[in-house]
């Protein structure tokens, strides 16, 4: 499972980060390395949370996170 982040600053200075394969997974950091962490961190809560209620196959996960 590889996971794309695109990101880009804002004019007023803050960064955004959206994980592209997961649909509202966007977050707001004060650089670029907080974005992508917090980006990261969302992902990871979202696949925990579709595991949790069967909508993932519960087999080994290899997670991959690149930047766009």
């Amino acid at each position: 499972m590889t996971f794309t982040v695109d990101y880009e600053q804002e004019e007023d200075g803050r960064w955004i980060a959206e994980v592209l394969e997961l649909p509202g997974v966007m977050v707001y950091g004060a650089s670029k390395e907080e974005a992508l962490a917090k980006a990261q961190v969302l992902a990871l809560r979202v696949v925990a949370e579709r595991l949790e209620h069967g909508e993932m196959l519960a087999e080994p996960l290899n997670i991959l996170f690149g930047a766009a």
